[in-house]
């Protein structure tokens, strides 16, 4: 996530908003975000019920925790890209923003 504030530019530039979502209580993610000096985007929180979000979007794994998921959603609330790694993984930006070109 940090790394999405890094190119907050790239995505102003598309017109785009990001959104952070975590299985974790709303005071653990603003703890979080103020440990890194703050997200200039939303971090939502996915606590209760627990996870029902991440079911949703079929990425919460068995111990409670999700993977790492990238969703792109257009204006009409349609998913465009899916990109979905282990929670130790980055996702590349670079496909993000393939995607994100692709909506213009």
């Amino acid at each position: 996530m940090p790394s999405y504030e890094e190119d907050r530019s790239e995505f102003e530039r598309r017109n785009t908003q990001v959104l952070g979502i975590s299985t974790d209580n709303v005071f653990s993610n603003e703890a979080w975000a103020k440990s890194m000096g703050g997200l200039s985007y939303p971090l939502l929180s996915d606590f209760w019920p627990h996870g029902a979000v991440a079911v949703q979007y079929g990425v919460l794994r068995p111990g409670g925790i999700t993977e790492r998921a990238i969703f792109v959603v257009d204006r009409q609330g349609i998913i465009r890209y899916i990109d979905v790694h282990d929670i130790a993984e980055q996702p590349p930006t670079d496909k993000i923003m393939e995607a994100l070109d692709k909506l213009q």
